[in-house]
């Protein structure tokens, strides 16, 4: 009996990574391929606020199936990008898209690394040079004859 629950136990774990390909998948009927391209441009820059880092495109969400429909609609009722943008911002903020855009609220995210960057370039530049100017500056004569007596006193 316990083997029996055991296979059955095996079997419908088995079935597991075989689900996500019945999933339900969006067909949506455009009227010209101009829209469908936009659709398919939307939903690959918008990411799915359900999902840490998945497109709508890529996303099975059920935010993301309704944020599908909703650009669709959008498309169909000639909204234009830069609405459509705005919609979603409106909604969800900066976090849903992919390439936020450039407002002061994003200044450091734009250019953070490329201050970082150099920052960083300047503290090794600095570091480096002044181990150079360390390692080139000799001994004074008396601090040349203190050395030779240590070294003598070693020996």
């Amino acid at each position: 009996m316990s083997r029996l629950i055991m296979i059955l136990i095996l079997g419908l774990a088995s079935l597991g990574p075989i689900v996500p390909v019945y999933a339900q998948v969006d067909t949506f009927e455009f009227d010209t391929a101009e829209q469908q391209q936009r659709f398919r441009r939307l939903s690959d820059e918008f990411r799915c606020p359900m999902c840490q880092n998945t497109s709508l495109t890529g996303s099975t969400g059920g935010v993301a199936e309704d944020l599908r429909r909703e650009i669709h609609r959008m498309i169909m009722d000639d909204w234009t990008d830069e609405q459509i943008e705005q919609f979603m911002f409106d909604r969800y903020g900066d976090f849903i898209f992919y390439r936020p855009r450039l407002r002061a609220e994003t200044v450091l995210l734009w250019f953070g690394p490329l201050i970082f960057l150099v920052v960083g370039g300047l503290v090794i530049f600095n570091i480096v040079r002044k181990s150079r100017a360390a390692s080139a500056e000799t001994l004074s004569e008396e601090e040349q004859r203190q050395l030779n007596e240590l070294l003598d006193r070693k020996s």
